[in-house]
């Protein structure tokens, strides 16, 4: 990046300073399809407005990553984008929190408090180094499958980057990718910046803890069915099942982590497989609406000047990984829009911005 840039990054940066711990309720899954497509959907909620917008990142495009310590966007190690990809960026910087590249692989940063542990920087290793911000951007402008993920993150330093919107602190992230194969990881670092790769059958993801505590979680619900409870006997009574849906009586509820880990897998386990991928976003939609965070339902107590700060569901993205489909719908507009990567100019010269941020339009049928 150049010095104009950087300096503009680091003031939109300042311009949205807020409590690092305002945000902790992402959920995502991945939906297969017939026609051998699958479809990635994840909710993105927020203490405060990220200020996301699609973003663009042509192919051959230069980036140069962040050395700790350094201005935004200098002093790290410098790469030539391989692939194109579209997504979301945070508070309006070129830079992906989630996205698809045009090999179809996608993936997407997850906030991971008290867990995450970057890895520290070698003398002489900046030019190895990205900032754990410039992840998801790295891997999907570099690799196209999960395999080349496994061999190309061991040789790269991934180190914790302040970020000021987050009160100069570093903000803790674990990060989920899938490939056009239907492959899936979860990517970590833990314990003094050890990298984890690890294979992710399940498809889900969402905060802490690490992704192996979710799977020993998520099996302790084996007794979960989508079919209605037999009756229960006692004696010579027999007592019905209340309705449809009885077999599904122990999921947790809630919007911890944990519970919606396991809520999500078994939506999405339980669901009638789509012939098609593009048959499968609206289903997608239908999955993530069920993890909406209205306003005012969970939130924390701030000090003095900001008494409470809730969580809110920002936006709801649907990526069609066949057809290389961003599709997001915003929690001030749920009209679905979307990017296409084959029909945008992959070989621009620089990084494209489409707002986001637009009214809400409704459809009067009352005549």
């Amino acid at each position: 990046m150049n010095q104009t840039l950087s300096r503009t990054i680091i003031a939109m940066l300042t311009c949205f300073a807020l409590p690092i711990a305002s945000s902790n309720a992402c959920t995502s899954l991945v939906v297969s399809a017939g026609d051998g497509g699958f479809v990635y959907g994840r909710t993105m909620e927020f203490g405060a407005n990220l200020g996301s917008n699609l973003i663009v990142i042509p192919r051959n495009f230069s980036i140069t990553a962040t050395a700790p310590g350094e201005p935004v966007g200098t002093g790290g190690k410098t790469w030539k984008t391989k692939y194109a990809a579209t997504g979301t960026n945070f508070f309006n910087i070129p830079l992906l929190c989630e996205g698809i590249n045009e090999k179809g692989l996608t993936g997407g940063l997850f906030y991971f408090p008290n867990f995450a542990e970057f890895q520290p920087l070698p003398k002489g290793g900046a030019e190895r180094s990205i900032g754990n911000i410039e992840l998801v951007t790295y891997v999907l402008t570099n690799f196209a499958t999960t395999d080349e993920i496994k061999q190309g993150l061991p040789k790269v330093i991934v180190t914790g980057i302040a970020v000021a919107a987050l009160q100069n602190q570093v903000p803790p992230m674990h990060y989920s990718f899938h490939d056009a194969a239907g492959k899936s990881v979860v990517v970590e670092y833990t314990d003094g910046g050890m990298l984890n790769v690890y294979d992710n059958p399940t498809t889900v993801l969402t905060n802490s803890p690490p992704f192996p505590e979710h799977l020993n979680t998520l099996s302790q619900f084996q007794q979960i069915t989508q079919y209605a409870l037999p009756p229960m006997q006692i004696g010579d009574l027999m007592l019905p099942s209340m309705g449809t849906g009885s077999g599904s009586n122990a999921l947790p509820g809630g919007y911890t982590p944990p519970s919606r880990f396991v809520q999500a897998f078994f939506k999405r386990n339980f669901a009638p497989e789509p012939a098609t991928s593009a048959e499968a976003v609206p289903l997608v939609f239908h999955f993530m609406n069920n993890f909406d965070i209205p306003p005012g339902l969970v939130g924390e107590v701030t000090g003095a000047t900001n008494p409470f700060s809730y969580e809110t569901t920002e936006w709801t993205s649907a990526v069609d990984m066949k057809n290389l489909r961003y599709h997001i719908h915003t929690f001030g507009n749920s009209a679905v829009r979307f990017v296409d990567l084959n029909e945008v100019d992959l070989n621009a010269d620089k990084i494209r911005t489409i707002k986001l941020d637009q009214e809400s339009s409704y459809t009067n049928l009352s005549k």
